[in-house]
């Protein structure tokens, strides 16, 4: 069982059952999935994206910058935290929302003390505004946010069940990979774990990442307990 770990959430999956915006009895049995990691022991810092709002890389051009595009897609991935907090509360998971960016008036700033506190105490840390910066997308955010908290682990919830040699919602005779090393995530462009910067920081550090499907009733927990399910990238 891993001591801390970072979960990653796409905001894709937290549309659930809409197009866009935010599900919130999907919302609500996350919190519930991840509870059971907490009541187990494991302390949980979770990375929340903010493709369900705004995806900054898609909005750049016809006037808009990629900075100010990346900056909109940050403030996405905050309402999302946001959200996540008190849908988490409502389920009794003490959490506490932190914000990579300047936003202090809806969420306590990220410090790496404060965050550690928290953890210490058993409460779940949602974190918003991806990196803080432009140009970075929040699986790198997420590495590198594991890496400031010392977990153990990556667990990168997604709608299918690991990693796959080409994309199984195409392909019925795709074969999904148990294990991959990072030289072969980066080596192979058919595969698609994260992006190629957040693979390379993983494989330098050597912190596993555990690819599986986020829907599943016990996964997360499955996951975090370090059992075999989904695709282990190290």
């Amino acid at each position: 069982m891993y001591k801390r770990i970072l979960l990653k959430l796409s905001g894709e999956q937290l549309s659930g059952k809409y197009e866009g915006g935010i599900d919130p009895e999907f919302a609500a049995w996350v919190a519930n999935e991840v509870k059971k990691v907490a009541d187990n022991g494991t302390q949980v810092v979770i990375m929340v994206g903010g493709g369900n709002m705004v995806r900054g890389a898609e909005i750049a051009g016809h006037g808009i910058k990629r900075v100010t595009a990346d900056h909109m897609g940050m403030l996405s991935t905050m309402i999302n935290a946001l959200a996540l907090t008190d849908i988490f509360e409502e389920q009794g998971v003490k959490t506490r929302c932190l914000s990579a960016i300047f936003a202090t008036q809806v969420a306590e700033p990220f410090v790496h003390r404060l965050a550690n506190k928290h953890l210490e105490k058993g409460r779940v840390v949602i974190v918003g505004g991806g990196s803080g910066r432009p140009y970075v997308t929040t699986d790198t955010a997420a590495l590198i946010l594991a890496l400031e908290l010392d977990c153990e682990a990556v667990l990168k919830a997604t709608k299918v069940d690991g990693v796959f040699d080409k994309d199984p919602a195409l392909h019925a005779d795709a074969v999904k990979f148990d294990t991959l090393t990072y030289q072969e995530a980066v080596a192979d462009g058919a595969i698609k774990v994260m992006d190629k910067s957040a693979l390379a920081m993983a494989m330098e550090h050597s912190i596993p990442t555990v690819v599986f499907q986020a829907d599943v009733e016990g996964a997360i927990a499955r996951a975090a307990a370090g059992e075999n399910i989904g695709t282990t990238v190290r």
